[in-house]
């Protein structure tokens, strides 16, 4: 399980790159081509494709061209199995704070995210207080 950790660990370095770069091509390096984007906490549940939720992606000013201090980690990462695997991660971008649950399986490309689930909270931008 060590090996399929690291490869997991850098998997997740890719998306939290891919989400501060806004960068839609480390990101399909890590989610699957069939993987599903949800989130209910808005007024309306959002249910998307990659094909749906990468333009999004793409058409957003990356915080990295913000100046937005990088604030993501991994909480947790559970096996069920050796191809099977549950992130949690944190995240922001802006005043958006968000806790992932990310679907993981090992597929002949290697681990990719499969789903992800997630939840935000909209708090104040703690980089532009500092400005």
């Amino acid at each position: 399980m060590e090996q399929a950790r690291a490869r997991i660990e850098a998997q997740m370095q890719l998306y939290f790159d891919g989400l501060y770069l806004s960068d839609v091509d480390r990101l399909a390096k890590v989610f699957d081509p069939a993987a599903r984007y949800v989130c209910a906490t808005g007024e309306e549940a959002i249910n998307l494709g990659m094909k749906e939720y990468f333009p999004i992606v793409a058409a957003r000013e990356p915080p990295a061209a913000r100046g937005e201090a990088r604030r993501d980690e991994v909480v947790a990462i559970t096996f069920a199995g050796e191809k099977t695997a549950l992130v949690q991660a944190r995240c922001a971008i802006g005043e958006r704070h968000f806790t992932d649950f990310l679907s993981f399986i090992h597929t002949a490309a290697g681990w990719r995210i499969v789903a992800k689930v997630f939840h935000y909270e909209t708090l104040p931008n703690l980089a532009s207080d500092t400005e």
